[in-house]
């Protein structure tokens, strides 16, 4: 599919979008915490995530966060290098219930709900209307897109959305690649939304760590969502760790994999851990630095898709 991109800049709060923002303290992130296999996690809440996100927002302060359910969890803590990738983020929260539960079970982090991608970013644009940051979509297809931003601009009348784009399913040519970034930094937008599927996003986000100057946020399925296109799970099953089920009886074969494989490769890491647990052996890492230094991975890196 061609890449697009719509600008909006009726409003009068984008004039105001570009101002140079004063020197302020360095917005810190919330320390991690090691879960499975070295995979650094944040225990944290949905009202914490919104206020250092639009700090950080605000202060101009490029960062990278992601909101992990099981099958991301497992997936790093199989694969080496995207574990690295993944402990470099500034923020990775627990997206899945089971998740969470984990975090409580092995580091007493109680929690007492999820940060939930798709409703993180209600709260992050609603938030981000009230304190005049302007947002950029970058993610799913053009109809996607549209009926995303016409939603958004109903619920939340004065957010500003800077830009939107739907990128191409391939992988994006160097040229293309350079052009989106700059359209994504010259918009001004603090908050930048990337919903091109997991893995996907959380390479790209990596990968433009140091160029993209927003607050990066890889929240996955809340476009479709959010534009209508598809349903979220019943409540009931979202707080029973069941979103997943739902969801595979929606999209059987596109999810059978990740669900199946990586949800068994999950709790076969609960179960060792919880072993490592009984015998005071779980590793207890925690990380000192909200911003963790910068591993040897190259930047520009193979985006699987």
């Amino acid at each position: 599919m061609k890449s697009s991109s719509v600008t909006f800049r009726a409003r009068a709060e984008v004039s105001t979008s570009h101002a140079a923002a004063p020197a302020v303290t360095p917005v810190r992130f919330p320390a991690k915490v090691e879960l499975f296999n070295g995979v650094m996690m944040t225990p944290t809440t949905y009202d914490d995530v919104v206020d250092v996100c639009i700090n950080a927002a605000k202060a101009r302060q490029p960062a990278i966060t992601a909101f992990a359910a099981n099958h991301i969890l497992a997936m790093a803590a199989g694969d080496e290098a995207f574990r690295a990738r993944m402990n470099d983020f500034d923020l990775v929260a627990p997206d899945g219930q089971p998740v969470r539960w984990a975090m409580n079970y092995f580091h007493d982090a109680g929690l007492t709900d999820r940060v939930y991608g798709p409703e993180l970013t209600r709260r992050l644009c609603q938030a981000a209307a009230e304190r005049g940051v302007s947002i950029y979509l970058f993610g799913a297809t053009d109809a996607v897109i549209a009926k995303l931003c016409e939603n958004l601009h109903a619920m939340f009348p004065k957010l500003v959305i800077a830009g939107a784009e739907s990128p191409p399913f391939r992988p994006l040519t160097p040229e293309e690649d350079a052009a989106a970034i700059k359209r994504i930094n010259d918009s001004g937008a603090g908050l930048l939304f990337i919903g091109i599927g997991a893995p996907k996003q959380e390479n790209f986000a990596h990968a433009h760590r140091h160029s993209i100057k927003a607050v990066q946020l890889c929240v996955g399925a809340a476009f479709d969502f959010h534009a209508g296109v598809k349903e979220t799970a019943p409540a009931w099953m979202q707080k029973r760790g069941l979103e997943w089920l739902y969801r595979l009886t929606k999209e059987p074969k596109r999810l059978w994999k990740r669900y199946f494989v990586t949800n068994t490769h999950y709790l076969a890491l609960f179960a060792k851990h919880a072993v490592l647990k009984k015998l005071g052996k779980f590793p207890r890492q925690q990380s000192t630095s909200s911003r963790p230094t910068d591993s040897d991975l190259d930047d520009e890196l193979t985006v699987a898709a």
